[in-house]
Formats: C-alpha cells, structure tokens, sequence
C-alpha cells in the first residue's frame, strides 16, 4: 500500500539542514497557486531580517539545482529580505509527491483562490490519472465537493479570472453556472462585481431570469420589480446603512438586511429597537 502523503513529507527531527544557495532554488512546477500576497510577502520578509527563518523550506534535489516541496512563500520572502542562503532539508519524492503536496499544502492554507483550486484538481485526474472520488479520498473531500469545483472551469476564461482577481468570490461563479447563455454569464458577472451585488442577490438576479420574468437589465435591480419597490430598497438602505432587498411572491413579501459582521448586525438590531419604540 502506498504510504500517506504526510509519511512521505514527514521529516525526522534529526534532518540535517543544508543552507541552500538561493539562486539554485526554482518553484515547485506543479504549483496551482499562481497569485501571491505581495503585502504579506513584504511582511513575512521583515519578520525573517529580524528573526531568521524559523523553519527550514523542503527541498527536492534536480539536474538543475532543487526544486522546493513546501515553503515557496518563505522562499520568496527570503529573496525580498536580500537572502543568499536558506535553511533547507533535501527530500527524495517522486513528481507525482511533488503535484500532490503542492496541491495539499495550499489546501491547508486556504490560499488558493476558487479557480486555483479547481485547475489543482484537474492537473491531478489528467496528469495522474485519478478520478474525482480518488482525488475525495485522498484530500479528505467529498466527492460533490471535488464535482462542484471543477464546474467552475465551465465558466467563460473572463468570469474565471474575476474570480481569481477577487473580483467574484467562487459562490458567485457557482451562481453563474445556472445561465447558459455565454455571453449573458459575462454581462451578469460584470454588473455582479461592478454593483458589489451578494451571492443571495445574483441568486434572485438568476432564478428570475430563468423563470423567465425579466431579461437583462444594466441597473443594480431586477427588471421585473416595480419601481415602487426600488425606491423602498433604497431608502431603507440609505436610512439603515446596510443593502436592503425586497422581494414578493404569490402576495406575499420578504425584506432581506444584510450584514458582514457581528458589530453591523448588532447595530442593525439596535436601530430596527430605537424605531419601533418611536412608533
């Protein structure tokens, strides 16, 4: 049986640690990630002027030189300090422990955007054959979970790098799948990102749309709502500080706060007390 990915990467605490010339160092070919922090680079390469580099990078050993295993952000920091050496321990891996732990340890970090993610899992089924439940299995995922990402790439290259560019967050690009039509995906997406809308927002945007009750419109509102009812949204966004959607169904209505923090939805509540008990 194949060992763990963990029993190959684990490192014995007797490792001897090699200072590595830094210009022999290259990046781990199968890095999904492809953006890096540049802020927080600045900041982690501060922290190592002042205090060295706390833990050793891991290395595989090439014909050119090494390639590193885990450690890529502490490399780069190391070269923004004006580094010549790194601390390193030498492993011997195969590539497909290379792709597999460049795939896991940017998992663990919650640093790979949605589409990152996505493209991480199929270089892992092309180039290692895997299918979506080994991929589950072996990244501790369920099997929707790893289908749902990669559905993600069905999206026009232009809705994928607003995801990737922050832009829209990967629920936003879920969202989107729903609409067929190319072209109204991109259109949809730009006004999305444009007018800050919520995932819960473009998911009403959406449902409407393929129900059939409004066509494309390049105002922040759903075509199909009465104009009555945008001038209420807005006020009470502008009395509330906070977006507001009203929405109505079968003679009935709901009217949705939204809020992104614990303090915001305390005030909220405060502010929605003080103007019941004026009335």
């Amino acid at each position: 049986m194949r060992d763990s990915i963990d029993e190959r990467l684990k490192l014995d605490q007797n490792a001897q640690v090699n200072e590595i010339e830094i210009q022999k160092i290259k990046a781990n070919p199968y890095q999904p990630r492809k953006t890096f922090d540049q802020a927080r680079l600045k900041d982690l390469a501060e922290s190592i002027q002042l205090h060295g580099i706390l833990q050793p990078i891991v290395l595989r050993k090439t014909i050119a030189g090494y390639n590193i295993v885990v450690g890529e952000r502490r490399y780069r920091a190391s070269k923004i300090a004006g580094l010549t050496h790194i601390p390193a321990i030498i492993k011997e891996l195969t590539d497909e422990d290379m792709m597999e732990l460049a795939v896991i340890e940017n998992l663990q970090r919650e640093d790979l955007n949605a589409i990152e993610e996505a493209e991480s899992y199929k270089k892992l089924m092309e180039d290692l054959k895997l299918t979506q439940q080994d991929i589950a299995t072996r990244l501790s995922k369920s099997r929707p979970y790893i289908a749902n990402m990669l559905r993600l790439l069905q999206l026009p290259k232009e809705v994928t790098g607003m995801v990737k560019d922050g832009k829209l967050s990967g629920a936003h690009g879920r969202t989107l799948l729903a609409i067929k039509d190319k072209q109204k995906v991109k259109k949809i997406a730009h006004q999305a990102s444009r007018e800050s809308w919520s995932v819960r927002s473009l998911e009403q945007y959406v449902n409407t749309c393929n129900d059939g009750k409004t066509k494309q419109s390049t105002s922040s509102q759903p075509a199909s709502k009465p104009k009555f009812i945008q001038q209420q949204e807005r006020q009470l966004k502008e009395q509330y500080g906070a977006n507001v959607m009203i929405s109505t169904k079968h003679k009935k209505g709901q009217i949705t706060f939204e809020f992104k923090s614990e303090a915001e939805f305390k005030r909220l509540i405060h502010q929605l007390n003080e103007k019941y008990k004026e009335e």
